[in-house]
């Protein structure tokens, strides 16, 4: 009895062991074209045994999809020979094919990547495509740019699908050896487009996903931190809106303290929500650095402005000026403090005084803005020649018409 039990389990033992491909399988390996087996992948993909068969099939979806891409592309070297050779025997291509069969081998690759590194029913790893895979498609990976920029605006998602993978294979651990032996001169910059493009397709948790990647890039950092600005800004309809964008702005001000375009955003930001303490201690620790620094300066004058402390606002733009001569805002702001001070003077020369020293501030605001695009100068200078020259001064009367 006990050797028929033996004989039984050594038997179940070997069948176990030489279990060949399941039926799923089979089939898929079986499949001519491309389009054949990703409708198999699809219908019976759940029906693959293990992460080994997974492998298996994606990897055949990758075989397919590169005889396409090996197709067209002999297509081009006999169209670049011809044209060397002047033989005049220049064949078309499918471009959009070759495009597709790239995204479809790089796509299907990663997919595989998944499988083949995954332990096996032991807790094994035996990795079977890797190399391979990395070693024909690494060098590919640029068409997927070059597919991305030739779509017309009005397939905005096709482009995103060129550039998103593009970016995403660059982390995928398929191409890790390659990767890491030279710098992507690309990333940053294809990151910061598929961002753009995610955004404006409203999908946010993409956009900031990309717009992260493109801001680790120092030639696209700017930009992208522009961007990502930009992105977190959108749609403060709340208080807990512009709280939360506080907060993002303050995060990537703790990441670069020197940066000066999230410092002005930041303290602007604070001022904005009325959390004058928390503006103010931005500043004050920046100006405790650099007491010349304009930013700094032009915010700190606001914040005394808007509570009523002209003096201290006046000192702050003069401050400012002197560092920055050319800003028809601040000169507008300067000479709006001054107004105030003038309006609340019980004497009639002394008021003059103070509008005397107004109206040259207000005359350079003009200046340097025309058209008031930046600072609406009109009507405090209007206060400064109705009380200097009368009402009926032609200088009076015009800036009097612009107020109107």
């Amino acid at each position: 009895m006990k050797k028929c039990l033996i004989a039984a389990m050594m038997m179940l033992g070997t069948s176990a062991a030489f279990a060949g491909d399941s039926d799923a399988l089979k089939a898929i390996l079986k499949a001519k074209t491309f389009d054949e087996a990703q409708a198999l992948m699809k219908s019976t993909g759940n029906s693959l045994a293990n992460s080994e068969e997974k492998a298996k099939a994606y990897n055949k979806l990758v075989d397919l999809a590169m005889e396409k891409v090996s197709k067209e592309q002999s297509v081009m070297t006999a169209n670049q020979m011809a044209e060397q050779m002047k033989t005049g025997k220049v064949e078309p291509y499918d471009t959009v094919g070759f495009n597709q069969a790239i995204y479809n081998a790089i796509y299907n690759a990663m997919e595989c990547e998944k499988h083949d590194i995954a332990p096996n029913e032991k807790g094994k790893v035996k990795v079977k495509f890797h190399e391979a895979n990395q070693n024909r498609l690494y060098s590919l990976r640029p068409n997927l740019i070059v597919a991305g920029q030739s779509i017309s605006d009005d397939k905005k998602d096709e482009a995103i699908k060129f550039f998103t993978l593009y970016v995403d294979s660059h982390s995928s651990s398929l191409f890790k050896e390659a990767a890491a032996k030279q710098k992507d001169q690309y990333l940053g910059e294809v990151a910061r487009v598929a961002a753009v493009l995610t955004f404006q397709n409203k999908d946010l948790e993409s956009a900031n996903k990309y717009v992260e990647i493109a801001m680790a890039d120092s030639a696209a950092h700017k930009e992208a931190l522009n961007l990502k600005i930009y992105i977190a800004s959108q749609g403060l309809k709340e208080k807990a809106d512009s709280v939360k964008f506080a907060q993002t702005l303050q995060e990537l001000y703790d990441k670069d303290p020197s940066n000066d375009m999230v410092f002005g955003q930041l303290a602007a930001t604070y001022q904005a929500l009325g959390n004058l303490e928390a503006s103010n201690k931005l500043l004050d620790a920046r100006l405790a650095t650099n007491p010349n620094d304009y930013t700094a300066l032009a915010i700190k004058g606001q914040n005394y402005m808007n509570t009523n402390k002209h003096d201290e606002a006046i000192e702050c733009y003069k401050k400012a000026l002197s560092v920055k001569a050319e800003d028809a805002l601040i000169y507008t702001y300067l000479g709006f403090c001054i107004n105030a001070k003038a309006a609340a003077c019980q004497n009639e020369a002394e008021m003059k005084k103070f509008y005397e020293q107004s109206a040259p501030y207000l005359e350079k605001a003009r200046s340097l803005d025309p058209n008031r695009e930046r600072a609406n100068w009109c009507y405090p200078l209007y206060q400064c020649y109705y009380t200097l020259y009368g009402a009926d001064d032609a200088r009076t009367k015009e800036v009097e018409a612009m107020t109107k």
